[in-house]
């Protein structure tokens, strides 16, 4: 056992120095200035079966105190409660930026719902106001009044392309609480901020719920077209954007919120397996590596120390109890972010097993035909 925990502590030693400082929280808006000549901004929101969140994220949008010309489509995208009649009820109370909502139809072959939505969102917003920029937003999503303000002025002023943060999602129930900032913490392991936000590297990411996309860079990168098949569609979005020469960043926000609830383990359940699989490329032998992966350096730490001291093997405890420590210790800054007690970080661990058994589960459902299943439709392999 004591080649397992030496293994498991080298995993964190390289996770700290070379993963980009993935654990860091500071990486928020750049540096920004209002620009001489505000830019117009076609704000794209696509929504299926979204009655129980417009409510409260709707007029977040429309009350946007934004100095240049901006306008909201949302799409609504077949939905059956209503969600179109209500986001027209809820302009119509409140006010604000104006109002278009259409619908595409069923998606065509090969095309995902959210991106069919979001495809002909932009080619509405390019018909009635040739923006200069998209805000691609989704149905979940409450933002700051001074939100698209401030995504804008960063945009402008450092430059970039594509501008997404990623929204803090809700912590309210045990589960939210115990898997929300984790979910998070994964995502910035495997995507760190400060690599996706370095022009030269090869990696890249966004965070679905809030992207501010320049339109130019748009048509150049052949979006939403070229990634019409995505699950993962954030991710592929900053691929293909990259690829084509853009600058993109990402941080984590502040005046960005989710306001889904998730109030049982089954909805955090299905909102990681639909996806998890897809990450892996439907690659059975990625699957095998991310089950040892996170075996090694999140389950290894606190079994061994326990083993270790119960055993009264002192090297295989120390070595275990080593690791455990540095793994907390990263996870700290998350925590802080999302306002958690710091003595849930030990806790780590055990919501690991929880993702991996969950993203088992998704290689499961995705062989028996059920993969990428979401709000009545599933997606298989592209």
């Amino acid at each position: 056992m004591e080649w397992i925990g030496a293994g498991s502590l080298l995993a964190w030693v390289w996770l700290l120095a070379a993963q980009g400082l993935f654990w860091r929280t500071d990486v928020r808006l750049p540096d920004r200035r209002d620009p001489e000549r505000w830019p117009s901004v076609a704000v794209v929101v696509p929504a299926r079966d979204e009655a129980e969140v417009l409510p409260a994220s709707l007029p977040s949008l429309l009350g946007q105190k934004y100095p240049g010309r901006a306008e909201v489509f949302l799409v609504d995208d077949g939905s059956t409660d209503g969600t179109g009649a209500l986001a027209r009820a809820l302009a119509a109370a409140r006010g604000g930026l104006p109002l278009t909502v259409s619908s595409p139809g069923e998606p065509e072959p090969g095309w995902t719902g959210k991106l069919w939505a979001v495809r002909h969102g932009i080619a509405l917003a390019r018909e009635r106001t040739a923006p200069e920029y998209l805000l691609l937003t989704d149905a979940d999503i409450a933002h700051e009044p001074d939100s698209l303000r401030e995504l804008v002025a960063a945009a402008r002023s450092a430059e970039l392309d594509l501008v997404s943060q990623m929204a803090r999602l809700r912590v309210v129930t045990y589960w939210e609480r115990l898997i929300v900032p984790a979910f998070v913490y994964f995502f910035a392991q495997l995507y760190p901020f400060r690599r996706v936000n370095r022009p030269g590297a090869r990696t890249a990411a966004a965070a679905g719920g809030c992207v501010l996309l320049r339109t130019e860079a748009a048509e150049r990168a052949g979006i939403p077209e070229a990634i019409r098949h995505a699950v993962i569609d954030d991710v592929t979005l900053a691929r293909a954007v990259k690829r084509s020469g853009g600058r993109i960043w990402l941080g984590l926000a502040d005046r960005v919120d989710s306001v889904r609830p998730y109030p049982r383990l089954a909805e955090l359940w299905r909102m990681v397996s639909r996806s998890a699989y897809a990450q892996l490329r439907h690659q059975p032998l990625l699957l095998l590596g991310t089950v040892l992966g996170l075996g090694l350096v999140y389950l290894a730490p606190p079994a061994l120390a326990v083993a270790g001291a119960a055993g009264g093997e002192a090297a295989v405890a120390a070595l275990g109890t080593a690791a455990w420590a540095v793994m907390c210790g990263t996870y700290l800054p998350m925590l802080r972010y999302y306002r958690q007690p710091l003595w849930a970080a030990p806790l780590l661990p055990f919501t690991a097993l929880l993702y991996l058994v969950m993203t088992v589960d998704s290689a499961v459902q995705h062989y028996r035909g059920r993969g990428a299943a979401w709000k009545g439709r599933t997606y298989g392999a592209p």
